[in-house]
């Protein structure tokens, strides 16, 4: 099965495709499940062509950014969380998968932003995803939340308040990020 989890009906996140015959069948996958729109949040890599010759119909954003633990710039959220948003504007069956290299971060974090737009609570947001998708650190959540907070014109309290709480989340429920990683990569040499 490709490297994705459902986190609602329209939205999935997760890592990329693998090269060669394997990347196929994970897009014979994306196929089974109705992916109609794509958000790729990798910087190093695309994949468009490859979709754009298996999967023509299917609409296709290079939304490159570094995972490097940099402050992620609003307009990166923008078009991301638009693109999306189009997408369900257009057509409510739509099916949006964000995703990045590994799906911990950038992938999770963007359909963080999306769940944002859609109206869910911050906490019970990041908490969907890392139930569903426990290797996701969803690392730039807060990024996402300021993004959010700011665009839909809160306060600098409201703002305050609302980081404390994702602190507070995050102290409850910690990630082992390089743990994962490891775990991921002894998997891929095994």
């Amino acid at each position: 099965m490709a490297n994705l989890t459902q986190l609602t009906e329209r939205l999935w996140t997760g890592g990329d495709l693998p090269a060669g015959q394997a990347g196929l069948d994970h897009l014979r996958d994306w196929r089974e499940i109705g992916v109609t729109h794509v958000i790729d949040n990798r910087i190093e890599w695309s994949d468009e062509d490859l979709v754009a010759r298996s999967m023509p119909t299917v609409a296709y954003l290079h939304n490159g950014v570094d995972d490097a633990g940099q402050l992620m710039p609003d307009e990166w959220f923008d078009r991301g969380v638009g693109f999306a948003a189009e997408a369900w504007a257009d057509d409510p069956a739509a099916v949006v998968v964000a995703h990045c290299h590994m799906g911990i971060n950038r992938g999770p974090s963007m359909a963080y932003a999306i769940l944002l737009n859609l109206g869910w609570d911050p906490i019970e947001a990041i908490d969907h995803i890392r139930c569903a998708r426990p290797i996701a650190a969803v690392d730039y959540a807060e990024d996402a939340l300021d993004w959010h907070l700011r665009r839909n014109g809160s306060g600098e309290s409201d703002r305050l308040a609302a980081r404390e709480d994702l602190a507070a989340w995050r102290w409850r429920e910690p990630h082992d990020t390089y743990r994962i990683i490891r775990s991921i990569r002894d998997e891929e040499v095994a």
